[in-house]
Parts: C-alpha cells; sequence; structure tokens
C-alpha cells in the first residue's frame, strides 16, 4: 500500500487539467467510475495525505480507474502474444580456433507483436547445460560465438524471441569441431573447363588439385551416381584427387563431379568427359536420277556418329570397267549431290563415307542401281522461256519529307522511284514546272532523284513536288519547304 501515493497525488493534478480544457467531459468518464469499486480498497489509503487532495476525492476515482483499464488489458495481451517459429536455414559459415561464425534467416512466422532478437546459445557434445553466447539479443542473421576452446566439438541452436518469449530452438545437426581449418576450393585446370575429348582406347590420367585443412574428404560422382571402381580408378592425397582410366570406352562419357568436404563445408566442381569413334557408314544411298552426264544421289545419315557430330561425307565412284575407286566429293556436307562430267557410255558405281572429328568411318554404303551414261539418243533440247514482261507503272519507294531551310545555306530534297521503261522526272514548285532555272540542280541516278536548290531565299519556300511518268502512268510526291531567316541578336 505505501507505494500507490505516488499515482494519487498525480491524479488531482490531472483532474484539474481535464477541468480547464474540457469542463463538460466528466459525462464519458462515469464508465471508468463504474469500476471505483473494484478499486476501493487503494482508495483508502490517501487519507494520510488527504490534505492536498482538498475536495478532488470524486476525481481521484477516475485517475485509479485508468489502471484498472491497465490491469483489465494485459490478461487479455497473453493470448495475442506468441512467440515466432523457429530460425530457418542455420548453417556453420565459418570455424577457427577461438570461433564459430553462424548463420541463419528469420522464421517464417513472426507475428503482430513482433522480433525482440535472436540468442545463440551452445554446449559441449555429451552436456546438457546450455551457454548463452550473447549477452544481449542481436536483430542480425549472423554472430560470431567467440572466446571457445580448441579441440571442443559443440552443439550450437538459436531461439528467436518476441513479447509472447522464446521461439523452439534451429539446432545444427551435427556438433561443431572447433579448430583452426581452411575452407575446401577445387582448383579445377583450365583445360577441363570445357568439354574433355578423347577417342576410344585412349589413357585418361586427370589430376584435380584442391585446398582444404584439415584433410577434405573427397567423393566423385557420375552422371549424379557413385562411380564404379572397377572401371574408374580415383586416388586421393591432401592436395588433389586423380581420376584414372586405363583404356577408355564410349560408355565412360558424362558429367564427372567432385566434393570436396571439410566439417560443413563443401565444395564441388564437374567436368565433361566425351570419348569419341569413328562414325558408322550412312544409313543407306540411292541413285535418284541419270541424265546427260549427270547423276543424282541421296542418302541418310549413320545410325552410329561416334559419339560426336558428323562434319561430312566423302563420296567416290568407280568406273565398272576398271573397279578403281575415286573420290569426286571430300568433306561434303549436304545430303544429296550430283555428279557430273562422267564419261559417255560408261558405267557407274557410287559410295559414301561418313566422317567427324576422328575420322573417316572404315566402311563405306554403295549404290544398288549402276549409272548408266548412254552414248547416243544424247539430244539436247533447249528450254523455251517466255519473256518476262517487265514493265511498271513509276512507283514512289521513298517519299519527299517537309524540311526547314535556313536562307543563304544550300539544302537538297530527296526521294526514289522505280519503273519499267525508265521514268522521266520532273520538279515542280507550287504546281509550276521548275525547268532549267540555274537556282535549281536537278539529279536522277539509279531511281535516286534529287533537287539542289543553292543558297535559298525566303521566297523559295513552298510545296515541291517530284512528277515521275513513263508509258504506264504518272506517280507524284510533295513536301513542304520552308526558309527561315536567321536573326541575330542585338549585342
Amino acid at each position: 500500500m505505501p507505494a500507490k501515493p505516488a499515482p494519487i497525488k498525480k491524479s488531482p493534478a490531472k483532474a484539474a487539467a481535464a477541468k480547464e480544457e474540457k469542463p463538460a467531459e466528466p459525462a464519458p468518464e462515469a464508465p471508468p467510475a463504474e469500476a471505483a469499486p473494484a478499486e476501493a480498497p487503494p482508495a483508502e489509503a490517501p487519507p494520510a495525505e488527504a490534505a492536498p487532495a482538498e475536495a478532488a476525492p470524486a476525481e481521484a476515482a477516475p485517475a485509479e480507474a485508468a489502471p484498472a483499464e491497465g490491469e483489465a488489458a494485459p490478461a487479455a495481451e497473453p493470448a495475442a502474444d506468441e512467440p515466432t517459429s523457429a530460425p530457418l536455414n542455420l548453417t556453420v559459415e565459418d570455424v577457427n580456433g577461438t570461433s564459430v561464425t553462424l548463420k541463419w534467416k528469420e522464421p517464417e512466422t513472426i507475428g503482430d507483436s513482433g522480433l525482440d532478437g535472436y540468442t545463440v546459445e551452445y554446449c559441449k557434445a555429451g552436456a546438457a547445460d546450455w551457454v548463452v553466447a550473447n549477452a544481449e539479443l542481436t536483430v542480425a542473421t549472423s554472430l560470431v560465438v567467440e572466446g571457445l576452446t580448441a579441440g571442443d566439438a559443440l552443439n550450437m541452436r538459436v531461439v528467436a524471441v518476441n513479447p509472447g518469449g522464446r521461439s523452439e530452438p534451429a539446432v545444427l545437426a551435427e556438433a561443431v569441431p572447433v579448430h583452426d581449418i581452411e575452407r575446401p576450393k577445387v582448383r579445377l585446370p583450365r583445360s577441363l573447363r570445357t568439354r574433355y575429348v578423347r577417342r576410344v582406347g585412349a589413357q585418361i590420367n586427370l589430376v584435380i588439385p584442391f585446398l582444404g585443412k584439415p584433410k577434405p574428404e573427397v567423393s566423385w560422382l557420375k552422371d549424379g551416381e557413385p562411380l564404379d571402381t572397377k572401371k574408374v580408378g580415383i586416388r586421393n592425397s591432401d592436395r588433389d584427387s586423380i581420376l584414372f582410366i586405363r583404356t577408355s570406352e564410349r560408355e565412360d562419357s558424362g558429367i564427372y563431379e567432385i566434393t570436396v568436404k571439410v566439417d560443413s563445408f563443401v565444395d564441388k566442381a564437374c567436368l565433361t568427359l566425351q570419348i569419341v569413334d569413328l562414325p558408322g557408314p550412312p544409313a543407306s544411298v540411292k541413285l535418284v536420277d541419270t541424265w546427260g552426264f549427270n547423276a543424282a544421289l541421296e542418302w541418310t545419315p549413320p545410325k552410329d556418329s561416334g559419339n560426336t557430330e558428323i562434319t561430312g561425307y566423302n563420296v567416290q565412284k568407280a568406273d565398272k570397267k576398271t573397279g578403281e575407286w575415286f573420290t569426286v566429293l571430300d568433306h561434303y556436307h549436304r545430303l544429296n549431290a550430283t555428279i557430273s562430267d562422267l564419261i559417255m557410255g560408261n558405267s557407274y558405281n557410287f559410295r559414301v563415307f561418313s566422317v567427324n572429328k576422328v575420322g573417316v568411318s572404315e566402311k563405306a554404303v554403295t549404290t544398288k542401281e549402276v549409272a548408266t551414261i548412254q552414248k547416243t539418243g544424247i539430244i539436247y533440247v533447249p528450254t523455251e522461256y517466255q519473256e518476262h514482261d517487265f514493265s511498271e507503272a513509276p512507283k514512289f519507294t521513298a517519299a519527299l519529307n517537309d524540311r526547314a531551310a535556313t536562307v543563304g545555306y544550300t539544302t537538297k530534297l530527296l526521294c526514289s522511284v522505280r519503273g519499267c521503261p525508265k521514268p522521266k522526272i520532273e520538279w515542280l514548285k507550287n504546281q509550276m514546272v521548275i525547268g532549267d532555272d540555274p537556282k535549281y540542280r536537278q539529279l536522277s541516278n539509279l531511281g535516286v532523284c534529287s533537287l539542289e536548290i543553292r543558297k535559298p531565299c525566303s521566297f523559295d519556300g513552298g510545296v515541291y513536288t517530284c512528277r515521275a511518268k513513263n508509258d504506264n502512268g504518272v506517280a507524284t510526291v510533295s513536301c513542304k519547304l520552308e526558309v527561315k531567316q536567321v536573326i541575330i541578336p542585338e549585342k
């Protein structure tokens, strides 16, 4: 009871101020007065200090009623203030012999009451006593826990705090050993950063250096699956990892991924290995047509490309009399060809090889049909072509544009026209033919028409028209030219 007189002394002054500012407010304060019976015991304490209160005991009740309302509100607030959800993605950012750096993300659910901050706690592995790392709450989402003992293994967690209390902790899955470490880093050689291509049967010996202390854990994957150690050899040291294949096969092609791990720190790198071979022959070839001294061939791509792209085809011919093959097309890129300059009266066979970056296919595909060049009956009848009528009425392909020129400065109007026969060009000013006026220079070259106006004056402004006409029609195009006088301001 002695602790409450202080607020009672302030109530008369507040009541007096309320009377001066709003004399008619006793009515709104009537509801708080109903709460006065609940505070009746505290109201009995003031008699010892009633002298300063004088005639304000009736008004002191509203002053005491305010705490009554304030005390009722906290009873409902705990239901609204709830702890946040646990922080997300707690990870170890760095470790050395005396400290551990943690990093996390905000809770998914914070609530209307907001977030006061985070507290970081740790304990030794196997112990149950948690030690608070930060004396005051931190609003940052990372913290360096310092003053640790080298060699300890610590369980660590982060708790979010708000007016509703502590959240569920975010706990690291594994204990963190406190010691000096060097983050792992794979130093992939430049030659392996692009596709590494080797031929079937070649020996593969790839050295991948890396950094990290203490000795990192190294693992390999091929196309997302563990390596088959029967086909691919792996040898690891403190500084590098060697991938070794004695005799490469096309099945060894794929994406190899190396993972280097030190504690919770991981670094990865990928390299693409491509084992290539000679391609197979084209799937088929046929003789499409024979005429004159020519033969037309078509073929289809090979079913086996050798695990690399086809770069071309070699086409050969053989006279049935001699049976000797001669190359007529080398590194030809299309799937059809016309073989010319064949000898009259001879018969020919043709064959096609596939080519890729490794070389030429070992086998070829040969035409079943024979191309025979006839000796007689070869009469060339030239094709009759009807002469095309190219006549066309004039048509402007680029119009004149309105322009503004300055007095005394030569200007030029340009347009372009087409037509057959070549149209005759005339220039008009305000619908009057310009003719051979020396003030104007008229040019027409390859359909581009120009009118040069030499040192125009203000009277040379107006509407200029270019008219093109031939036997098939007439076309015109116009523009407006404005000639302005330069006005030099007086000093």
